[in-house]
């Protein structure tokens, strides 16, 4: 297994997004609008929020995704055992894929600084 310095990872990830929101402005306000608004505490606190956005991260093997929302999700205050529980509905949800993306969710939680509640 590659040993990846998330912190660093999370870093070129905004990077990226911040170049690519410079050359095509338009849609990329727009997109980060959206992000903004469904993050936001409503019904839901942005902690479930981004739990969900994990989730989702795991079962479509989105790499940046599990490495910006994992982020995201500790400084909401998720807990590595909320952490561990979200895997295994994204396990549930699907199958062996999702467990080794459930795995390198939790190696990134770890990694990037999460508690255990």
């Amino acid at each position: 297994m590659v040993n990846t310095d998330w912190n660093e990872y999370v870093e070129a990830i905004h990077r990226r997004y911040l170049e690519l929101r410079r050359s095509h402005p338009d849609v990329l306000n727009g997109y980060t609008k959206m992000a903004v608004s469904a993050i936001e505490e409503n019904e839901l606190t942005s902690k479930v929020k981004e739990l969900i956005a994990l989730g989702i991260a795991i079962a479509l093997r989105c790499d940046e995704c599990l490495a910006f929302h994992t982020k995201e999700a500790i400084a909401t205050g998720v807990t590595r055992e909320e952490f561990v529980e979200m895997i295994g509905v994204a396990v549930y949800m699907g199958g062996g894929p999702s467990a080794n993306y459930g795995a390198k969710a939790l190696e990134i939680f770890d990694k990037l600084g999460g508690k255990e509640g």
